[in-house]
């Protein structure tokens, strides 16, 4: 194991603790932690992005669950397009994408860094959240169902999996909003709901990706075991800390590490 590999391994116990002290966040660190420190392709990554943020979020959804903050029948309402359409890009639409996009003025954009680049602006409108989230609490107690909400939660659950299945990531910044203003839900029932989507969502993707790559498990499965283990140990410390403070840092990390990746990926 070499030191970059080893530095990956440390940031996966930083994914767990991030989670389990601010509840988001943290997995979408996966992917770049990945193409960047432990040398594994995009597309690869995104894969295994799949597998971790659906183990993690497993942990945070039974967490939920048992507190009675997840609503199971509205999770299978907005899921299953979600979970039809993340399954579909990862068997097929993935492998349909060319190596080569296309190249002006001697820069060619090719398949891996259009992912990175989509990722990274994932990853801005994360912060964005994250840091807003910081400097105010929402109001979700008073919003009301809009009309067609039903229909509205089937497209932005098809637009979460499209989302997840090509750049890996949860989608919570995306189900969240949705199940409070379309659905309802008080914010902590959202949330709960919410982990609930996304650990099907991403290990349905997951399973995507089993015919398509071979599958290292002896990085993959040790790599999401210390995830989750950060998660347990952010658990126990998260009332110990100032959450909302917390989580504002980490979007201004997370805008950083955005912003390095884009200027990597398009002028380097």
């Amino acid at each position: 194991m070499d030191l970059l590999e080893a530095t990956g391994y440390f940031f996966a116990l930083f994914i767990g603790l991030s989670l389990g002290l601010t509840g988001a966040g943290g997995a979408i660190l996966t992917v770049p932690i990945m193409v960047y420190l432990v040398g594994i392709d995009p597309v690869t990554s995104t894969a295994y992005s799949l597998f971790v943020v659906g183990s993690t979020a497993s942990v945070g959804a039974i967490r939920n669950y048992r507190k009675g903050f997840t609503d199971v029948k509205i999770a299978l309402s907005f899921g299953l397009p979600s979970f039809i359409v993340i399954y579909l890009v990862r068997r097929y639409l993935i492998g349909f994408i060319p190596e080569e996009l296309f190249s002006i003025v001697g820069y060619t954009l090719t398949k891996d860094a259009m992912i990175m680049l989509l990722f990274a602006g994932l990853m801005l409108v994360s912060a964005r959240r994250m840091i807003r989230s910081g400097k105010q609490k929402q109001k979700a107690d008073s919003v009301t169902k809009h009309d067609y909400a039903q229909l509205r939660l089937i497209i932005q659950g098809v637009l979460v999996g499209l989302v997840s299945g090509l750049l890996g990531a949860g989608g919570g910044f995306l189900i969240v909003p949705a199940l409070v203003l379309l659905a309802g839900l008080p914010m902590k029932k959202a949330i709960g709901t919410s982990l609930l989507i996304i650990a099907f969502n991403a290990l349905i993707g997951f399973t995507g990706d089993l015919s398509q790559r071979t599958i290292d498990w002896l990085f993959l499965l040790p790599f999401t075991a210390i995830a989750v283990s950060g998660i347990f140990i952010g658990m126990r410390w998260a009332d110990k800390v100032d959450g909302a403070r917390l989580k504002k840092g980490f979007g201004y990390f997370v805008l950083a590490i955005a912003f390095v990746m884009i200027l990597t990926e398009a002028f380097l």
